[in-house]
């Protein structure tokens, strides 16, 4: 081998560790992310606050606190996910696992709110299948995130 091919062959070495340090190995975590992904997407064809669907909240219906429920989690848990597993870049796993996070929270106070009392005084109707639905896949998804991005050695 020549010099030059013995430099060809470096950079693509240099090339490959590279992409490899950008990236994360998801194996199995990926098929139970996109479950729960598609579980957070069923969440928002059922019922969230009364007789609106989560769709619905996500366009403005039912309340300010579950409307910023319904974007969070669709917003990380659907389509930030989904990027992820495309393109499996780990920085973009930590914004999954921190965003997650805060949509998770935001969930609580999404069923706290219709648990409340209202201002006139009588107790909300309380929170609907999908809306606990949803908070449960997004409390799975931020941890199986989590895991994915501290898991890159």
């Amino acid at each position: 081998m020549s010099e030059s091919d013995y430099d060809r062959l470096g950079t693509d070495a240099d090339e490959v560790v590279t992409k490899a340090s950008r990236t994360v190995e998801l194996g199995r975590r990926g098929f139970v992310i996109a479950v729960l992904v598609f579980v957070l997407l069923v969440g928002q064809l059922l019922p969230w606050v009364g007789p609106h669907v989560g769709w619905q909240v996500l366009l403005g219906q039912g309340g300010g606190i579950p409307q910023l429920f319904a974007v969070t989690s669709t917003v990380i848990g659907v389509l930030a996910s989904a990027l992820t597993l495309m393109t499996r870049r780990w920085w973009l796993s930590w914004v999954c696992a921190m965003g997650g996070w805060f949509a998770s929270v935001d969930g609580l106070l999404a069923i706290w709110s219709q648990q409340s009392s209202v201002a006139n005084g009588a107790t909300g109707r309380g929170p609907g299948i999908g809306m606990v639905i949803a908070l449960v896949a997004i409390i799975l998804l931020a941890a199986q995130w989590m895991r994915t991005a501290w898991s890159r050695t």
